[in-house]
């Protein structure tokens, strides 16, 4: 289950594994265990968890996949710091979401999208076959209803972007849709271009000319317009963080 579905339909993934890997990862990311702590013994978490040995093992190395934690010898598994973790991860990114949701990150995950995404557009644009392209404006089609939910315009959203990182042939882009997928979720949870027909007409605008850009196998127009998408739903975003619509976490990147 994806970022941006978890936020929509508040459901959590609920195997045993699962559930003590979002138990202590979430833990971590929000500070509630705090960095250079070292972890309880096994036959602890075992028990608090009523798992299984082998469960809890596969948990553990999930979290030191996810930089979030080093086992070492004689002295215990203990929690790195933030710098460590791997925040392309859709985990590590929906614990942070989960923890609150502030400028800093907001802004960091802006950066990245600026970094990546204009450059699968221009890639696109170059790459893309006419059935990507005519399947691009199937989706961008898609925005043009005023009927829209925020859960269904930011699934369109979603597959959108997530068609132009894979259009862009770079297998490194298509592994970077979770930051999209982050960057959508904060989107509904604070202020959806469903909220008006005006602002559904103004996103359909927007990413039908990235469409157009790419049809026309033009780089240049297609990192522009990518560009203004996301500045736009950055702006959108700042103004809601700083009108004061959700509280403001103090959990730092």
């Amino acid at each position: 289950m994806g970022l941006l579905e978890s936020a929509i339909t508040g459901k959590k993934r609920s195997s045993s594994h699962a559930h003590v890997v979002a138990e202590l990862g979430s833990s971590i990311v929000s500070g509630r265990i705090s960095v250079g702590t070292i972890l309880p013994g096994d036959n602890e978490l075992t028990q608090r968890f009523n798992v299984s040995r082998t469960v809890l093992r596969e948990a553990m190395k999930t979290l030191a996949a996810k930089g979030l934690i080093e086992p070492k010898a004689k002295v215990g598994t203990r929690v790195l710091p933030s710098d460590k973790w791997n925040f392309f991860d859709p985990d590590v990114l929906g614990w942070r979401f989960d923890a609150g949701i502030d400028q800093t990150f907001t802004d960091y995950l802006a950066e990245i999208r600026l970094a990546l995404e204009p450059a699968a557009a221009a890639a696109a644009a170059i790459r893309a076959t006419s059935d990507d392209i005519v399947a691009l404006y199937a989706i961008a089609a898609k925005f043009d209803n005023l009927s829209h939910t925020p859960e269904s315009i930011a699934k369109v959203d979603l597959d959108f972007h997530i068609a132009i990182a894979r259009m862009s042939g770079n297998p490194f882009m298509r592994s970077a849709t979770a930051l999209i997928e982050a960057a959508l979720a904060i989107s509904f949870r604070l202020s959806s271009p469903a909220a008006s027909p005006e602002m559904i007409d103004a996103i359909a605008d927007n990413h039908l000319r990235i469409a157009h850009a790419i049809a026309s196998r033009d780089p240049e127009k297609a990192v522009a317009a990518m560009r203004h998408v996301i500045d736009v739903g950055r702006s959108r975003i700042t103004r809601c963080l700083t009108e004061g619509q959700i509280p403001i976490s103090s959990t730092s990147a």
